[in-house]
């Protein structure tokens, strides 16, 4: 068995716990603590995930596969770069609200196999990233009453 997979996989599940376990520690630290509730719990979930799938992949106990291609790192790559604007500036800059619509409507677009050059296809995609809007603010604002970055708008 070519050892290039595993490898990938322990790192990439090495990165994710890493991830995992800042997240929790932010969640855990910032003010105001009745804010951070929901995050805490989802991150503490998340951190405990990816700690044991980093430890399978240390221990070898998970199947592997064949890697990562080229093809499908060129087929995540803008999804991305796409996450990394959304959490390092468009999400305080924009608001919550605001930036995750505008991501969820450019993530679409990228990964939506329908045609690109038909009105149709764009309307779909305007209405189902209304429809997302709607559902993340009655998560967040209205079910779980829970706090989220407030700036630009909501």
């Amino acid at each position: 068995m070519n050892g290039l997979p595993r490898t990938q996989h322990i790192m990439a599940s090495g990165v994710v716990a890493a991830i995992g376990v800042w997240v929790a520690y932010i969640s855990y630290t910032q003010q105001p603590e009745g804010a951070f509730l929901f995050p805490r719990i989802i991150s503490t979930v998340f951190a405990c995930l990816a700690i044991w799938t980093f430890g399978k992949a240390i221990l070898g106990k998970t199947k592997v596969g064949n890697g990562l291609s080229f093809e499908a790192t060129r087929n995540i790559l803008p999804g991305l770069v796409v996450a990394f604007v959304f959490v390092f500036w468009a999400a305080k800059s924009l608001g919550f609200y605001t930036a995750s619509t505008i991501v969820f409507f450019i993530l679409l677009s990228l990964y939506d196999p329908a045609p690109h050059n038909q009105p149709k296809t764009w309307i779909k995609r305007g209405i189902i990233s209304i429809g997302f809007l709607a559902v993340m603010y009655s998560l967040f604002a209205l079910l779980l009453n829970v706090f989220t970055p407030k700036e630009i708008l909501f």
